[in-house]
C-alpha cells in the first residue's frame, strides 16, 4: 500500500506510525507544507495521513498552503481513500467536512484519559478499545463533530475528542503516534505552552512513564489496520 502523509512542522512525523508502514511493507511518501513541496495527484496513494501541528485551521492568509490542503484532503476522502487526522489533521478534516474548530475550553497538554462514547464502544471498530485510556494530548483547539459521523470518545477537557466518518475517514484530537523521541521534540520545540493550567503537565510528567508510549502505539496499530481493510 502507498501511504502518503501531510507534514505541517519538522518537528511532528509520524511516529509509531512509520515504524508499523515499514514493518507491514507499505510504501511512505510525504508533502512537507512547510517546506513548499507539492502535493501528489490522488492515484499516486491509497491511504492519507494529516498530521499535527502548532498552527490553526484558520491561518489561511499567514500560511498560504492551507486552503490548497483543505482542497487535498476534500478530494482524498471524495475518492473514497481511508484518511486518518491527527491534532491538527483532525481539525483539518472536520473542518472540510462542514464542522467548525474553535478554541476549546482549556488546553490539554500531556497524558490525560479519554472515555470512548457509547456508540462508538458498540461498534465494530470500538470493540478493539477499553472504555477508557490513557492517551497523550497536545492542543487548545477543538472541533464539533461533522454531520454524518460518530463521536469516538471525550475527556473532561475536551468533548469531541475524534470521530469516524464513512467507515474509512478517522480523525483523532489526542496522539497515539507519539513515542518518547517524537514527544521530546514536540515539548523542545513548544516549551513555551508549558504553563500553569488544569490539563497542562510538566516536561518530567509526560516523560516519566515508557510503558505508557508503547500503550498508545499498540492502540495507533488498530486504528491503522482498521484503515489498511479499508483500503483493499
Amino acid at each position: 500500500m502507498n501511504i502518503h502523509y501531510l507534514q505541517h512542522v519538522p518537528f511532528e512525523g509520524l511516529g509509531s506510525i512509520e515504524q508499523w508502514a515499514i514493518a507491514h511493507g507499505h510504501h511512505l511518501s510525504v508533502t512537507r507544507l512547510y517546506a513548499a513541496d507539492h502535493l501528489p495527484a490522488l492515484e499516486r496513494f491509497d491511504m492519507l495521513v494529516i498530521m499535527g501541528g502548532p498552527m490553526s485551521v484558520h491561518d489561511e492568509h499567514e500560511l498560504v498552503w492551507l486552503k490548497a490542503e483543505k482542497w487535498f484532503i476534500k478530494q482524498a476522502i471524495d475518492a473514497g481513500k481511508p484518511v486518518l487526522g491527527i491534532c491538527l489533521g483532525a481539525q483539518l478534516i472536520a473542518e472540510v467536512l462542514g464542522g467548525t474548530v474553535e478554541p476549546g475550553k482549556q488546553k490539554e497538554i500531556g497524558w490525560f484519559p479519554i472515555t470512548l462514547s457509547p456508540e462508538f464502544a458498540a461498534s465494530n471498530l470500538g470493540h478493539r478499545f477499553p472504555e477508557s485510556i490513557n492517551v497523550f494530548h497536545w492542543h487548545g483547539e477543538t472541533f464539533t463533530i461533522p454531520d454524518g459521523a460518530q463521536r469516538i470518545a471525550s475527556s473532561e477537557a475536551c468533548e469531541n475528542q475524534g470521530f469516524v466518518y464513512n467507515d474509512r475517514v478517522v480523525g483523532l484530537q489526542f496522539h497515539l503516534e507519539t513515542t518518547h523521541i517524537s514527544a521530546e521534540s514536540i515539548i523542545s520545540n513548544s516549551a513555551h505552552e508549558l504553563v500553569e493550567g488544569p490539563f497542562i503537565q510538566s516536561e518530567d510528567e509526560m516523560l516519566a512513564d515508557e510503558m505508557r508510549f508503547a500503550e498508545i502505539n499498540r492502540l495507533m496499530q488498530i486504528f491503522l489496520e482498521y484503515l489498511e481493510e479499508q483500503a483493499v
